[in-house]
């Protein structure tokens, strides 16, 4: 079972995007979102597009109350769970706790060809079978969250781990990527 905080009091939602808070001060900013996606190797084109587009829809879904929407398109971390979208997993909660038997409920309902992982198909079923009617800003969001981490993340044999993705939902897989690349870029 994971734990409900993993980095303080934080939610498993806010380490999952605490990473991209470049300078740890709660506050992630479209620079930080593009420098966090380079971190982990997406190319610039990626980097730039994932920067606008997740500041963009997550910014004003998470200012603070009583503040003014910011050009400067802030993710407040600590209102993170107000920028949850629908048509997920639901393995994080209205207040982006971790969901112990939704997290295995991808598994036990979609991997076919191997118990603890899935296929690029596995995975496009399963965000079909999560799709909620009409909602077609959480079917582009589900899509494009799960794709960049399949496109990142996946196996010699096309294969995304079960291990893998835990990791990314408590935070800690994009840290792991980081250091792995610049140890890479080290002995390069």
């Amino acid at each position: 079972m994971a734990s409900n905080s993993t980095n303080g009091d934080m939610t498993p939602l806010q380490n999952h995007v605490a990473f991209f808070d470049r300078n740890k001060d709660g506050v992630i900013y479209p620079w930080e979102t593009y420098q966090g996606f380079r971190a982990i190797g997406c190319d610039v084109v990626l980097s730039a597009v994932s920067a606008l587009l997740i500041n963009g829809f997550l910014g004003p879904k998470t200012r603070l109350q009583g503040r003014l929407p910011s050009p400067l398109l802030p993710i407040n971390v600590s209102n993170i769970q107000k920028g949850k979208h629908g048509s997920d997993s639901g393995v994080y909660d209205s207040e982006g706790r971790f969901v112990p038997g939704k997290f295995e409920e991808i598994f036990e309902k979609h991997s076919k060809s191997k118990t603890n992982a899935l296929t690029s198909q596995e995975l496009s079923e399963m965000l079909r079978a999560n799709r909620v009617p009409k909602d077609y800003k959480g079917w582009v969001a589900s899509w494009t969250e799960w794709k960049i981490l399949y496109f990142l993340c996946k196996d010699k044999d096309g294969l995304l781990h079960k291990e893998t993705i835990r990791a990314a939902y408590d935070g800690s897989l994009f840290v792991k990527m980081e250091e792995e690349r610049a140890s890479s870029q080290k002995k390069a």
